[in-house]
Order: C-alpha cells, then sequence, then structure tokens
C-alpha cells in the first residue's frame, strides 16, 4: 500500500493526523485507540513531550532499567539504563556485581575539546588567504565576544582557532578549525552559533582584505561531532587469582587469558569488531538515552574512533602482566547535564539525579564504565558459557508473551529452563504439552 501526497501535514492538529494515517492503513478505531493508550495521563507531560519533535502523534515507551551497586572511583552508583535488548541491564548488573568486590571501576576524563568548523572555498591565493587571516584573527575572535561571554565566566568558551588549506583535497576548499570548552553543556547550539557569526565576519574581512575580485563563498558552519580530543578513559584491573569465578568453574589464569584474545581479535578482526563495539555501546548508549543525551552523535564519535588508524578495530583494549590483569576503554564522549532534554524530560531528570546529578565529566566516567562493564559482561558469557545461555533466559519472558501464556504456565516454563536452553522451539513445545494436559 501506498499513501497519497498530501501538503501542509505538519500544520494539522494531532487528531487531524492520527485521522489521515488512518485512512491512509485503512485502519479503524481499534488502531486509533491504540495510539491513544500511549499518551502521557498528565496533559501537561504530554505536551513537552509532543514539543520535542514534529508531527508527534503518541509516545514510543522504551524500558527504563537500574543497576544498583556500581562501584566507580570508590563511589557506589545508581546507573539508569534505557534499552530494549532483555539482556542487557542484566549482564551489566552482573559485571557491576563482579568488580565491585575486586576493586570496581576507576575512570578519568583525559581531556574536553569539541570541534566546530567553517567550510568555505575561494579562489583568493592561498597565501593571502593564510595573510589575511593571521592579521585579522584577533578582530574575528573580538567580533564573537558577545557570544561568548557568559561561557567564558562558566570557565569555557573557544580555545583555539586556526584556518586549515585543504586546496590539495578539493579545490579552492578552506577550514576555519575551531575548538572548544563548553562546560556542562553539550554545547551544540552554542558552538553552531558562534561558527555562524565568525563565519559572516570571515567573508567580510578576506573579500575586503585583498585587492582581487574573487568572492568567499560560506558552503556551512557546524560543529563536528567527531571529537577525538574529548575523550575518557574507564578500566578494571586486579590480580589473575583474583578472577577466578567458581560460578562458571574456570580459573582465573584460564579466565584473564581468554578475555585477552577476545579482545586482541576483536582489535585485527572487523567484523569482530563492529559486533564488540556494539556490545559497548549496549551500555553507552543506555545511559546517554536515559540523560536526555544524543545516542546517534555518541555513536557516529566512537565509530569514527574505532577506525583513526585507518582499520575499524575493537575499542578495549586487555593486557595480563607481573600477575595482574587489566582492561580499559577510551572513549570519545560529547554529553551535557544542563540545557536540551535534560532539562526538559522529567525522565532525564531523574535519571541525572539518580546519579547525584553530575557534571558533564562526571556523566562521561559513569557512562563509559557502564561500556566497559557491557563489553565485560559479553566477553564474560562469550569465553565460558557462551552467550545464549544467558541471553535465551533473558528472553523467555518475550517468547512465553509471545505465546500468550499464563501464570501457571509462565512459572512452568521457568523452572523448567533451570536446567535446559532456551528457544522458541522448545518453549512452544512445552507449552503444548501443558496445554493438553
Amino acid at each position: 500500500m501506498t499513501s497519497k501526497m498530501i501538503k501542509g501535514f505538519s500544520k494539522f492538529s494531532k487528531d487531524e493526523k492520527i485521522n489521515y494515517i488512518l485512512d491512509q492503513i485503512q485502519a479503524g478505531d481499534k488502531t486509533k485507540n491504540l495510539i491513544s493508550s500511549f499518551w502521557h495521563t498528565n496533559s501537561e507531560t504530554q505536551k513537552v513531550l509532543d514539543e520535542f519533535s514534529e508531527n508527534t502523534i503518541t509516545n514510543f515507551p522504551l524500558p527504563f532499567g537500574v543497576v544498583p551497586n556500581f562501584l566507580i572511583n570508590n563511589e557506589v552508583h545508581l546507573v539508569p539504563m534505557v534499552i530494549e535488548e532483555s539482556s542487557v541491564v542484566a549482564a551489566c548488573a552482573n559485571s557491576a556485581k563482579f568488580w565491585g568486590t575486586r576493586g570496581g571501576f576507576s575512570a578519568e576524563v583525559i581531556g574536553v575539546k569539541k570541534v566546530g568548523q567553517v567550510h568555505f572555498t575561494t579562489a583568493i591565493a592561498p597565501a593571502v588567504v593564510k595573510k589575511v587571516f593571521e592579521d585579522t584573527k584577533e578582530m574575528i575572535l573580538n567580533d564573537v565576544s558577545p557570544l561568548i561571554e557568559k561561557m567564558e565566566k562558566r570557565g569555557g568558551g573557544i580555545l583555539s582557532l586556526n584556518l586549515l588549506d585543504k586546496t590539495k583535497d578539493l579545490e579552492n576548499y578552506y577550514q576555519l578549525f575551531l575548538e572548544f570548552n563548553t562546560c556542562d553543556a553539550m554545547g551544540a547550539n552554542f558552538i553552531n552559533s558562534v561558527l555562524e557569526r565568525i563565519s559572516k565576519k570571515l567573508k567580510i574581512v578576506l573579500e575586503s582584505g585583498t585587492n582581487t575580485c574573487d568572492s568567499v563563498e560560506i558552503v556551512m558552519s557546524i560543529l563536528s561531532n567527531y571529537t577525538p580530543e574529548c575523550l575518557v578513559r574507564a578500566s578494571v584491573e586486579c590480580s589473575i587469582d583474583d578472577l577466578a569465578d567458581p560460578s562458571i568453574d574456570i580459573s582465573g589464569e584460564e579466565f584473564a587469558k581468554k578475555i585477552k584474545q577476545a579482545v586482541d581479535i576483536a582489535r585485527v578482526d572487523s567484523y569482530r569488531a563492529t559486533t564488540h563495539n556494539k556490545g559497548i555501546f549496549n551500555g553507552v548508549d543506555a545511559v546517554i538515552l536515559a540523560s536526555g543525551n544524543d545516542f546517534r552523535a555518541v555513536e557516529a564519535c566512537g565509530h569514527t574512533y574505532a577506525c583513526r588508524d585507518g582499520v575499524y578495530k575493537g575499542l578495549t583494549r586487555a593486557s595480563i602482566k607481573d600477575g595482574m590483569f587489566k582492561m580499559w576503554l577510551d572513549l570519545p564522549l560529547a554529553v551535557g547535564t544542563v540545557g536540551g532534554l535534560t532539562s526538559l524530560h522529567p525522565l532525564s531528570k531523574l535519571s541525572l539525579e539518580m546519579m547525584g546529578n553530575p557534571s558533564a565529566e562526571n556523566l562521561m566516567k559513569i557512562t563509559v564504565a557502564t561500556g566497559l562493564a557491557q563489553n565485560f559482561g559479553a566477553l564474560r558469557s562469550l569465553v565460558t558459557t557462551g552467550i545464549q545461555r544467558g541471553h535465551m533466559k533473558m528472553h523467555l519472558m518475550n517468547i512465553l508473551n509471545q505465546l500468550n501464556a499464563n501464570e501457571r504456565e509462565r512459572l512452568a516454563a521457568v523452572e523448567y529452563f533451570k536446567k535446559e536452553t532456551v528457544s522458541f522451539q522448545k518453549t512452544r513445545e512445552l507449552l503444548d504439552r501443558l496445554r493438553s494436559e
């Protein structure tokens, strides 16, 4: 079925939008009731949610989970996670419990620089462009001082402004490359406003500062979501003997070796690295979503960082040295704890409260520690019992829901699969037996 072209859809009321959709998909009151059933019961809260995006008709809920007892830098944290994958929160909680008795997670912020670029073209001679820029650089910076005054009072602002000659890559192409510190704000709107103001001044000084009739075309002014110097590291470390885990019947030495092998494989094989890093972002994205930050930007940055050497690699590292096992994760992460959804979404505010109303730097630490915990938990399963045993047990409830199991059948299934590997087929066969009885 294809829908008809329509003009002015964004100007429709919510009811008009819904009625149009129902007409297009030939649905009736049942579907209309489904849509309205997910509206928030508080009309003011629903109004806030509606205004987050365009053409909204309802809400799409996701599970909001919590990992308690997460020891990071010798402080116990509650970590909120918004994710639909059944085994993720459980795996993270297990990792937090495992490392909670082995010193916990350490985390440190290595850098906080964020990046903005003004992309422009001109046929003016490169030497002239460079000379005019150097002569007017302070003037350009002074021109944006009203925009950055408040940020500077908070300890942030523009850290650097440089001209990049990219004419060898594209004809007549240049960049202004700026680095920023945006403190506790993610800073996208701040950076973009500064860049647009700078681009206008740049065009004026370049065109008036030369004796040619060549013009300057500002192609675009926009922040970059690649922030390799906005970097945080999380790590775990303990003696190899302390890695021994009776619950999976494996020695500390063998366990350390297997984990390191799995990490090393992801460093040399891009197929494995992709799934390896997906596991990291299971944890990272869940915290980013809960805190009201932009998980798409975080993902894009992380994957670019993973191939910064020209080959896509796993983001975690591991070492075995002098009887000690260490595993760590370096991840560029641009997040905020003020502004945007962090201030508007009621559950984002709650998430930040649960984490102790962290600064942006502390949120970076918590988030990357969660990503490391998630990766360790996945590798722990992969190199010992296999990923499906734990994953499918968590998935059992979804299968039972799909097969319309009642409470008696649910209890019987949980008991049965304590000693059996969960599968859809086995679950269906079990329910068939129970129902025939």
